[in-house]
C-alpha cells in the first residue's frame, strides 16, 4: 500500500495556508479581495507561469498576507519584519533536524 504524497511541501506552506483560511473563515476578509491580491503579488514577483505550490510560490503568499494584515492595522509591519528576522536567524543557527526555537 503506498503512502500519498503530502499535499504541501513544507510544513510552513501548510501552515501559511490554514491560518489564511481560518482568517478569512473568521470574516477578516473576503476570497475574491485575497485572491485579487495574491495575483498581484505573484504578478509583481514575475510568477506568471504555472507554479507548483513551492516555496516561491508561498513566499508570495507570505507577502501578499503581511501586506494586507499590516493594510487592515491588525499587524504592524516592523513588528512582523522583525518576528521573522528572528525565525530566520533561529533558523539559520539551528542544526538540521532539530526543531527551531525562537528566544525567549
Amino acid at each position: 500500500m503506498s503512502r500519498p504524497e503530502p499535499v504541501f511541501e513544507a510544513p510552513w506552506h501548510a501552515q501559511l495556508f490554514a491560518l489564511t483560511v481560518h482568517l478569512n473563515e473568521a470574516g477578516r476578509f473576503d476570497w475574491p479581495d485575497w485572491a485579487a491580491r495574491f495575483s498581484t503579488t505573484l504578478a509583481q514577483h514575475g510568477l506568471t507561469r504555472d507554479l507548483n505550490g513551492g516555496d516561491d510560490y508561498f513566499a508570495a503568499w507570505l507577502q501578499t498576507l503581511e501586506t494586507l494584515l499590516a493594510e487592515k492595522g491588525w499587524a504592524d509591519a516592523a513588528a512582523v519584519a522583525k518576528v521573522r528576522d528572528a525565525w530566520e536567524a533561529a533558523y539559520l543557527r539551528t542544526p538540521h533536524g532539530d526543531p527551531v526555537m525562537l528566544d525567549g
